[in-house]
């Protein structure tokens, strides 16, 4: 039976009044869901609701928006269970992978919690004769977040909790290929404890995002998708008066010196590339060996290891890979191998060939890994967002560092080494965003903030962490002369908050 995916909007789900489009179960390729596309109108209509319900929510004190955070905390880690198989159900990625996902969202939340430290202001006295300074951190009113399809849950968890702690209203926009995780995110932040209409959820595709870049009640928009698209989310947003976050793409390599443990170097590679079918911004998609015999030695423990990869459905509690997200994304996927192979990188583990019984319909692909990638090619330049891994050789460390440095994305990358030197060299001169010492993949914790640079990010704020809280809230400072008067007297209450 296909279930229908509705709006949530003013704490309740509203059915959507027009298009709609399909959901798949992309391990079966059937149809599972469809999922409503709102209209310019509606979503006007969901800003109105949310303009309405950030007056009050932003006068509400920050201890009382942490207790509401904190409940809702407790709820998703008592049900991450129930959240996690919606995930796979609708993505394709593996339980523990998907559970894996909503901890690291989880640790956002539990940073939000802490919004009376985060709101704290500064305050300088004396600045002149009987004159003081201080500064505040005030929510904008409405805000907005534009979500992918590969973490359904972590990424909106990455906003909208600092947000709400902020004291702004949220509208969620996430991906139309896995929308049903959001409205469990709605309906328990309701049984948290949230006003209605703080909180809402629009399901849509570009016509959505559009009206919601657009929308007068609105006002900064955070995003994460690909580059083509966070550009543009960017430049409308800034032509319409908006703030905006917006996390474009990546090609995140990973240098192997010729003194790292290169046992450890392969189990990283493994994870880094080929979790989550390789649908990871901060995947590995480039293994850089400095010298031949660190990428002789590589392919030779590489290759057994992507060929034994155990792919199968996210049910299945021994696949450690599942599907691709749709068709369409298999069929591009498909295509970058193809014209890898055309290009002359040698083909040394074909994920093409993959067929699971029981499962043709699916959307799988197994583990590719190539070598002898040159820069020129589409498989190196471009992000290809699937279960590829190209070795790119370089005969020096210099070499390899140039070759990140040159690339159009500076998302994530990672060197493995035991010289601490190279390390700290490459930490300090690389021109990357997020960056791993013998850790592949370097996603920030939660109370650190997460962000590429060059055609990674469009924007001045990364996202989460300290960054975050300066997103979501606008600065005010304040100049304060008192004349001298008469004092009152004694008091003997305890003073009480109030």
């Amino acid at each position: 039976m296909v279930e229908s995916i509705p709006h949530y909007i003013g704490g309740r789900r509203v059915p959507g009044t027009g298009r709609t489009a399909a959901v798949f179960n992309p391990a079966t390729g059937r149809q599972s869901g469809e999922v409503a596309l709102a209209s310019a109108a509606e979503v006007r209509e969901v800003a109105k609701v949310a303009a309405a319900a950030a007056v009050a929510w932003g006068e509400t004190t920050p201890l009382r928006r942490a207790r509401i955070l904190n409940k809702f905390l407790r709820i998703v880690e008592e049900r991450t269970d129930e959240l996690a198989k919606v995930i796979t159900a609708e993505h394709g990625k593996v339980l523990s992978d998907a559970v894996g996902e909503i901890q690291r969202g989880m640790e956002v939340i539990e940073f939000a919690t802490g919004a009376p430290q985060l709101l704290k202001s500064e305050m300088s006295e004396s600045v002149g004769t009987r004159v003081d300074c201080h500064a505040l951190r005030q929510p904008l009113g409405v805000v907005a977040g534009i979500t992918p399809f590969n973490f359904p849950a972590m990424v909106p968890l990455w906003m909208f909790p600092v947000a709400l702690a902020c004291g702004n209203a949220f509208i969620l926009k996430p991906s139309e290929r896995d929308p049903s995780a959001s409205l469990l995110l709605a309906e328990w932040l309701k049984e948290a404890g949230l006003p209605d209409g703080v909180f809402n959820v629009v399901q849509g595709d570009k016509e959505a995002v559009d009206a919601l870049l657009a929308d007068p009640d609105i006002s900064a928009v955070s995003f994460v998708g690909s580059t083509p698209i966070a550009r543009y989310i960017y430049e409308t947003a800034a032509k319409y008066g908006k703030r905006c976050q917006a996390l474009g793409g990546a090609k995140n390599h990973m240098i192997i010196m010729p003194d790292a443990d290169m046992d450890q170097a392969v189990d990283a590679l493994m994870g880094a590339a080929y979790g989550s079918a390789g649908e990871r911004c901060m995947a590995v998609s480039v293994a850089v060996p400095v010298g031949e015999k660190t990428a002789e030695t590589l392919i030779e423990k590489l290759a057994p290891r992507v060929r034994a990869l155990k792919v199968g459905p996210g049910t299945d509690p021994e696949a450690e890979m599942g599907p691709l997200v749709t068709k369409q994304h298999f069929e591009k996927v498909k295509g970058y191998i193809d014209a890898g192979e055309a290009a002359g990188a040698k083909v040394v583990v074909d994920g093409r060939t993959l067929k699971l019984q029981g499962y043709e319909d699916g959307y799988f692909l197994g583990g590719t890994l190539f070598d002898n990638v040159t820069p020129e090619m589409s498989i190196y330049k471009e992000e290809i967002f699937g279960p590829v891994l190209g070795v790119v050789r370089a005969p020096d460390y210099d070499t390899a560092a140039k070759l990140i440095n040159e690339h159009e994305f500076g998302n994530g990358t990672a060197i493995f080494t035991r010289d601490g030197d190279a390390a700290r060299e490459f930490a300090h001169s690389i021109k990357v965003g997020m960056v791993g010492i013998n850790v592949p993949i370097p996603v920030p914790v939660a109370y650190h903030s997460f962000g590429g640079w060059k055609a990674s990010l469009f924007g001045d704020h990364h996202m989460h962490g300290p960054e975050g809280v300066r997103f979501y809230t606008k600065l005010k400072t304040i100049t304060t002369r008192w004349p001298t008067g008469i004092r009152s007297g004694a008091e003997f209450v305890m003073p009480t908050l109030k």
